[in-house]
């Protein structure tokens, strides 16, 4: 399991859920039925928390279908490896949420979870295209995106900015002119950890939808263009504007890969920052303590545009699976894909929906609704994309130590070294799709 995932679970875990069948939802509120009868299993990765929260999300629907028994298991940060272990073993769970499309993608080709194409209708109403799109595989709907995840996010110390003179940039010049300005008042503007290396294949992503465009993105998930292709070194070379320098980091590049990505965010989310700003999605204030205080003593901003880009979120999320089907696993998932659903967790904080008729109204602080407000905007635009790495082989776009964690920490390392880095990376993408 990738780390970001890990990280997710420090604030929550994984959950249980059961569903009845029946029941017509749109993209609103759900009509139950005492009629629908059984029990089923859920697993996720939701503790603590969230899996309270997720609690109450079954609760509201078991009131909607009162003959439903729900069975809720939490599978923590085992979670893969567990459903693949009870797959192996002929005993999954009816349905379980997962983090990856990857992994998804090995469920469907291994033919152990349960198309869902009668329920795509409802899903592209309640999340649009672009989020339906990230539970299909070869055009076959396989799962719901219940919960989502904002990875286009700045996160800033706001004395640092008020000493600097400086406000939060809309724009990639504004951004370095904000970085420089920083310099100049004696702030090191970033605080990077690259960790394993998925923070820095975020920046990637992020830097690359804006300046290649959701086409070439969606080609360059897929392997259907090269990662020596232009567009990639370009990216790169608007990284540099993070990554290239040392002075631009705490501790410089050696720094930044000798630290993980909880105390990057640690170094900024305090009282004496070491740096004013950290690139990082939404879940970026559940992995540190603080003592400041949300939207006073830390903040965020929308990753900027680039030469005019439209908007565009990348992110993740949990997708609800269907292992076993019942008329009660159906219902279930369908509960999922209304607005009811989102609202019960939405109210209680630590979650984001891409539910795109969710009123944000409901989120309790307004950091929520900015970043929950944009996931939702991007659902309704189409132009959400899920992270990049998530959707590759695991051996090249999720394991520490190799294919792209092990490149992007060399390019921190070695940020002029872009036509070797891109090659190798292009190499290391056709021994993983063979």
């Amino acid at each position: 399991m990738r780390y970001r995932w890990v990280v997710v679970a420090l604030v929550g875990a994984l959950a249980f859920a059961a569903a009845g069948c029946g029941g017509k939802s749109g993209g609103g509120g759900a009509k139950g039925s005492k009629d629908v009868t059984g029990s089923i299993s859920v697993m996720a990765i939701w503790a603590g928390e969230e899996q309270k929260s997720f609690q109450a999300v079954i609760d509201g629907f078991t009131e909607q279908y009162p003959n439903v028994t729900v069975k809720y298991t939490s599978g923590g940060d085992n979670l893969g490896p567990l459903l693949s272990t009870a797959i192996e073993g002929g005993n999954p769970p009816d349905l379980a949420a997962v983090g990856q499309p990857g992994l998804m993608a090995d469920f469907a080709k291994k033919g152990a979870i349960k198309p869902i194409d009668d329920l795509r209708s409802k899903i592209v109403d309640s999340f649009g295209k672009a989020v339906a799109d990230a539970g299909a595989v070869n055009g076959t709907q396989y799962a719901v995106m219940f919960k989502g995840s904002n990875k286009s996010t700045i996160w800033y110390n706001v004395a640092s900015f008020d000493e600097a003179g400086v406000k939060p940039p809309e724009t990639w010049d504004d951004l370095n002119k904000v970085r420089d300005t920083l310099l100049a008042a004696g702030i090191t503007p970033y605080s990077v950890g690259v960790d394993v290396g998925w923070p820095i294949t975020d920046i990637f992503e992020n830097v690359y939808i804006r300046t290649a465009g959701a086409e070439k993105y969606d080609q360059l998930a897929k392997h259907e263009i090269a990662w020596t292709d232009q567009s990639v070194k370009d990216a790169l070379t608007i990284m540099a504007d993070i990554l290239g320098k040392s002075e631009y980091m705490v501790g410089g590049s050696d720094g930044a890969l000798q630290t993980e990505m909880p105390d990057s965010v640690a170094k900024v989310f305090t009282d004496k920052p070491d740096a004013a700003m950290v690139v990082l999605g939404d879940f970026a204030p559940g992995v540190t303590e603080t003592t400041l205080a949300p939207e006073t003593g830390y903040n965020v901003f929308t990753f900027p545009s680039i030469n005019d880009s439209g908007p565009a979120v990348v992110g993740g999320g949990d997708l609800f699976l269907k292992f076993k089907d019942s008329p009660a696993a159906d219902a279930f998932l369908e509960y999922l894909t209304t607005v009811d659903a989102a609202e019960i967790w939405a109210k209680r904080g630590g979650f984001s929906s891409p539910n795109k008729q969710l009123d944000t109204s409901v989120y309790p602080d307004e950091i929520t609704r900015k970043i929950a407000g944009a996931l939702a905007e991007s659902a309704k635009a189409d132009t959400f994309r899920f992270d990049m790495s998530d959707l590759q082989p695991s051996a090249f776009g999720g394991t520490p130590g190799q294919g792209l964690f092990k490149l992007f920490s060399d390019f921190v390392a070695h940020p002029q070294d872009i036509d070797r880095i891109t090659q190798q990376m292009e190499a290391a993408a056709k021994k993983a799709f063979g």
